[in-house]
């Protein structure tokens, strides 16, 4: 079942109390209307806001009385869903999620395949979920008597600033903000609003097993599950848009929208003055014959953007943030009408694609640590797109792609000389063989990024060994003014921060 062009629901803010109260303040990146909730449930009552795309965010929510579902995001397995319900067909996906609790408890979100954050309120207890990769983050702040949620750390900030909150052992704080811990990728919480205590559980983990199956097999169950997941992503009533690199991910993506669409698609590539990938996207684009755009960001215009990507992924990790700088321009140059936007992002985790290792027991401890560590990064969060209104969705990280990449062994991600070998081999007869056979690069790679951001430090006075050390200091310096510090993204000066930072390092 495709999707309608944009869910109902970018992000969402929620308190949960057991006194007065009042509908918080709401702060988002995100682009969006902002509607407004309130509704008592036994012993507490969940005030909140929903940032929107469209007019109505009606499916966003859903109420029976006794519980009540907050939904950012979508679900993808909803054929299956209605079948286990025996639902109608066109049921909200927050109903959904309000069935498959009646029917299974806090068990409900192990069966759901999604890109959501989501909150469910019943009796005292406020459930707070993430899908299986945590795609759109979500943050908690509890307190006996008062709980707060949000799909963006900035909401929480300016909502409950004198709420400092108990720290949940296990889980991930945020670095500056007492009290606010961010909810794994797939786990729940089961928080009870009076006390404040939180009950962690987990909804799915990456598997550590491996199948050794024979090339056909794992071709055809590559090939099947991302076609599956692709035509999913699909906007019901419209063309289809995919970000074209040009490289084997995109590409995949790409060809596989352009069989299931009846209308064609449109592909977009991104590249600064230094370097980009636009021949390359252009075989591709021929080949499918898509709509196909370029756009070109200056080097010098791209680096004003990093305070703006920090702010709207609220990642500290320097090397998520070059990966994202040139995804930030490209959504906010997109200009149009708000759009659903596939991405071939994320293949590299579960296949390897920036191992060269053909020592297979490296290679596959390469992707264990990658599935273990992704967690938290927000590589994939939404706000990165919904800041310029758009809606951006990931294939390769669909739940049941995901499982099938990581399980199969590595062999059959690095064979014959050639990296993602099972992925490629997948897409034979889909792409022209010079795509098919293309070297891996990463989107920071194709773009120029790496090398606009280490040149920015360069100039700054900062010596080459510095260079990777000086970029986590500014990215944790632009997180605490812009995330924790409210600061504008608009209003920060970079060649003034990593200036300074280089000094002090310096001092």
């Amino acid at each position: 079942m495709t999707q309608p062009e944009l869910p109902a629901a970018f992000g969402l803010l929620a308190s949960a109390h057991l006194g007065g109260g009042r509908t918080p303040t709401a702060v988002f990146a995100t682009r969006g209307r902002h509607s407004r909730l309130s509704e008592r449930l036994g012993p507490q009552t969940v005030d909140a806001v929903l940032v929107h795309p469209g007019d109505d965010c009606a499916k966003a929510h859903a109420s029976d009385g006794d519980t009540l579902v907050l939904l950012a995001g979508e679900i993808y397995n909803r054929d299956e869903i209605h079948d286990t319900l025996g639902t109608p067909v066109d049921a909200s996906d927050a109903e959904l999620v309000s069935g498959l609790f009646a029917k299974y408890g806090t068990h409900a979100f192990r069966v759901l395949n999604g890109r959501f954050a989501a909150l469910l309120a019943t009796g005292g207890r406020l459930l707070a979920a993430t899908d299986h990769a945590g795609s759109v983050p979500l943050y908690v702040r509890a307190e006996p008597g008062h709980v707060l949620a949000a799909t963006e750390v900035k909401a929480l900030t300016a909502a409950g600033s004198t709420v400092r909150g108990a720290p949940l052992p296990g889980a991930r704080r945020v670095r500056g903000l007492p009290g606010l811990h961010q909810v794994p990728a797939g786990t729940v919480f089961d928080i009870r609003v009076e006390t404040g205590a939180v009950a962690a559980h987990r909804t799915w983990t990456p598997p550590v097993h491996r199948r050794l199956v024979a090339e056909d097999e794992a071709v055809d169950r590559v090939r099947a599950a991302l076609e599956a997941a692709v035509v999913r992503r699909l906007p019901g009533t419209h063309r289809p848009l995919v970000v074209l690199s040009g490289g084997i991910d995109s590409s995949a993506v790409a060809a596989l929208s352009d069989g299931a669409a009846t209308a064609g698609i449109d592909t977009l590539s991104m590249g600064t003055d230094t370097s980009d990938e636009f021949p390359q996207a252009r075989v591709v684009a021929r080949h499918l014959g898509s709509a196909h755009r370029e756009i070109t960001v200056a080097s010098a215009d791209l680096l004003t953007l990093l305070p703006h990507t920090v702010h709207a992924a609220e990642s500290l990790d320097p090397e998520v943030i070059e990966y994202l700088l040139p995804l930030t321009a490209l959504y906010r140059r997109m200009g149009g009408p708000a759009r659903r936007v596939l991405t071939g992002y994320g293949a590299d985790i579960p296949l390897g694609g920036m191992h060269r290792e053909d020592r297979l027991p490296k290679l596959d401890t390469a992707v264990v640590r990658d599935m273990d560590t992704f967690d938290g990064l927000n590589e994939m969060s939404p706000v990165l797109s919904a800041v310029a209104g758009h809606w951006s969705t990931h294939p390769y990280w669909d739940r049941e792609v995901l499982e099938t990449l990581t399980s199969l062994e590595a062999g059959l991600k690095r064979r014959y000389g050639r990296d993602k070998w099972v992925l490629r081999a997948a897409m034979t007869d889909l792409l022209p063989a010079e795509t098919v056979n293309r070297p891996k690069l990463g989107v920071h790679e194709g773009s120029g990024t790496t090398a606009s951001f280490s040149a920015l430090v360069l100039r700054a006075g900062a010596a080459e060994e510095e260079v990777a050390a000086v970029k986590g200091r500014v990215v944790r310096e632009l997180f605490d003014r812009t995330v924790a510090g409210g600061v504008a993204p608009d209003d920060i000066d970079i060649e003034e921060v990593t200036g300074k930072i280089v000094a002090e390092g310096r001092g």
